[in-house]
């Protein structure tokens, strides 16, 4: 009777097929009827990479968009989402979302912000209070979370970010992370990376063997192309592959919905060091970030005080709408 019922489900579910990407995405029109849920579930807030798999408890909060219908026990990849530092956009994380959905594929969007909002509210507060190691915490924990739904391949997950959640989708894939967050084994499949600053550089480099897609435009004055090298040669001696695309002309933020307009100040001098025990010290100072106080003073000596340029950019828009896609085709088609 058992193997009756799995041919059965195989000829319903064609391996694969509900997935595939399309070029170009669906438009606004075709994904009305897709709903996200509102989930939660159980993650920590550690302040930095030291405090891994032994901080306070939190509620992590998420919009999880299922594509339509009935899906067969593990046959549905997903994407789960990192917002940058303005919290969740309508025309970023929510849009992907819907749109994932309507090709087959869940997406679970994290907002990192809400159940921390007793930490900080203002923006500034948010990147003093709101760390990095949260947001990782929350990727991971969000991972678990899909894996314990019935329909989702949880060998088939890609952890995407943008900005702030950029940097959060490349410390995701050090080792040293992976085994404090999933002592279980879970793992990411892939990982992107839309318009992350190069910050911090792990001094383990070991990763977890998963693929990068790094996604930058050419005129993102938070970027330093160098930097991310240095960055991107880390990984690939780490066991990873890098693959950097740059889009000629693009400033931050080219899915955000918002005009092209000065915002925010410089981050891409700073420079930061993680040690294999977890502490993050400055690399120009030797400070080390033990807390709000100390990465206070660490930014503000190296943030440089002048705004970058950010705006929406439809073209380049479709076109990392196409290299995103071509990456999850290329990792969620592997057999494991």
């Amino acid at each position: 009777m058992r193997a009756i019922l799995a041919l059965l489900l195989l000829l319903a579910f064609p391996a694969h097929a509900e997935w595939r990407i399309s070029d170009p995405w669906p438009a606004p029109a075709e994904t009305a009827d897709i709903k996200p849920l509102d989930v939660s579930f159980a993650s920590t807030s550690p302040f930095s990479p030291a405090d891994l798999g032994r901080a306070e408890p939190t509620t992590a909060q998420a919009r999880l968009f299922l594509p339509p219908g009935t899906h067969a026990p593990r046959s549905l990849p997903a994407v789960i989402m990192l917002h940058g530092s303005g919290g969740v956009l309508w025309a970023r994380e929510l849009t992907y979302g819907a749109q994932l959905a309507r090709m087959g594929v869940a997406a679970l969007v994290i907002d990192s912000f809400a159940p921390r909002r007793d930490r900080a509210t203002t923006f500034i507060e948010r990147l003093l209070e709101i760390t990095e190691s949260m947001v990782l915490a929350d990727a991971y924990a969000g991972l678990a979370f899909l894996a314990e739904r019935p329909e989702i391949d949880p060998g088939r997950v890609v952890l995407a970010g943008f900005s702030y959640g950029a940097m959060s989708t490349m410390y995701a894939m050090q080792k040293q992370v992976a085994e404090k967050l999933a002592p279980s084994g879970l793992r990411f499949a892939g990982h992107v990376a839309f318009y992350g600053p190069c910050i911090a550089r792990f001094e383990d480099k070991r990763t977890t063997g998963a693929p990068l897609l790094m996604l930058y435009g050419s005129s993102d004055e938070l970027i330093d192309p160098e930097r991310c090298r240095e960055i991107a040669d880390d990984m690939r001696a780490g066991s990873s592959s890098v693959e950097t695309i740059v889009y000629s002309g693009g400033v931050h933020q080219w899915d955000g919905g918002a005009p092209l307009r000065p915002i925010g100040r410089l981050l891409n001098p700073c420079r930061f060091v993680v040690a294999p025990d977890g502490t993050v010290r400055d690399d120009r100072t030797s400070l080390t970030m033990t807390g709000p106080l100390f990465r206070k003073i660490s930014l503000f000596l190296c943030v440089e005080n002048r705004p970058y340029m950010m705006g929406a950019d439809a073209e380049i828009r479709v076109l990392s709408n196409r290299d995103f896609g071509r990456f999850l085709t290329r990792v969620f088609s592997r057999q494991e």
